[in-house]
């Protein structure tokens, strides 16, 4: 039988072409990605990375075993210093001031998305938590493999590629399958039900991210 994981990936696979086939994601291989859409994408997952490694910290205080309360400590850790480094790398290639980024608020779909994990964490059991943090590690891995078999030579944003399909990302993004999974099996029935619920808003929230970096996306009122 498949595992929660196993199955979830699966059930996810039409978002996750979809993903694929978004512009962005796109022009981001071809390495004709406009520079205002980059920087946009890259404040708000500056923005978004401080929720997620909130979240990730509060799991990480509700798990009921030595190992998982140690893997997600240390990815909120990394989420804010790995990650950080990442994007103060390119903000200053690129050109972006922190008067810019200080001055820029999250999206609506940064926002909702960074709120939906806050919530899901602090509110619901440790197996939903990881079940809606996992589609953020799971599906950035797969976007960077599949991104590096068809990027342009001389990429500009090549960095950005390399960090995610590296094997020492899919290495963290396996542990957090297995805790998953692990999760999933000690889950009662309702909260299993959840579990499946928040991994596809949280995968669905993946495809609106990239979406709305690419139509530089604001509040309408």
């Amino acid at each position: 039988m498949s595992s929660f994981t196993d199955s979830m990936w699966q059930e996810i696979a039409p978002i996750y072409r979809a993903i694929l086939d978004l512009p962005f994601n796109r022009e981001l291989a071809a390495g004709t990605l406009g520079r205002e859409r980059f920087v946009f994408y890259m404040i708000q997952d500056a923005h978004y990375l401080g929720m997620f490694s909130r979240a990730l910290a509060a799991t990480a205080a509700k798990a009921p075993y030595a190992d998982a309360q140690i893997k997600f400590a240390k990815s909120a850790h990394d989420a804010i210093v790995v990650e950080r480094a990442l994007h103060e790398g390119f903000f200053r290639t690129f050109d972006v001031p922190p008067e810019h980024f200080a001055a820029t608020p999250p999206s609506p779909t940064c926002a909702g998305y960074g709120d939906f994990l806050l919530a899901t964490a602090y509110g619901q059991p440790f197996a939903v938590s990881t079940a809606a943090l996992l589609p953020c590690f799971q599906i950035y891995y797969e976007v960077g493999k599949h991104l590096a078999t068809i990027a342009a030579p001389d990429n500009p944003y090549q960095r950005w590629i390399d960090t995610y399909k590296d094997e020492s990302f899919g290495d963290s993004v396996r542990e957090v399958l297995d805790h998953t999974d692990r999760a999933f099996e000690a889950a009662t029935a309702a909260d299993r039900r959840a579990m499946r619920e928040a991994y596809l808003k949280a995968a669905r929230y993946e495809w609106m991210f990239w979406d709305s970096a690419w139509r530089l996306e604001t509040w309408p009122v």
